[in-house]
């Protein structure tokens, strides 16, 4: 009997993770991990036409000396964030360009929590 308990404990530890995974993004950053609704941010089949659109709308490039990843913070000065048009889908995000890479910025810590590659 204790077996048995033993084994759907392990089996339900290794199937939760795996379902949450997939209404998730999760990045692991320094501090942690961030993770966003899937549906919050720039889907995959979404990236294409969003990239595209950052270019036309000739989006300035900020620079930052660290790796653009999820989870770094962005300077409260010098830096623009725009809203993502709602053809991408309805998200409490704004985006900006920082080291060349379009991110998804949380704008009240202003953290980023996508990079659309």
């Amino acid at each position: 009997m204790r077996n048995r308990i033993l084994a759907v404990a392990v089996a339900a530890a290794i199937t939760v993770p795996a379902v949450a995974a997939e209404a998730q993004t999760v990045g692991i950053v320094r501090g942690g991990a961030v993770a966003i609704d899937a549906d919050q941010g720039i889907t995959i089949e979404q990236r294409p036409a969003f990239r595209e659109y950052v270019v036309r709308e000739r989006v300035p490039n900020y620079t930052i000396p660290d790796r653009v990843v999820v989870g770094t913070v962005l300077p409260d000065i010098g830096v623009t964030y725009y809203d993502v048009p709602q053809r991408f889908g309805a998200t409490p995000y704004r985006y900006t360009v920082v080291n060349g890479e379009t991110v998804l910025v949380e704008p009240r810590s202003r953290r980023i929590v996508q990079v659309v590659e």
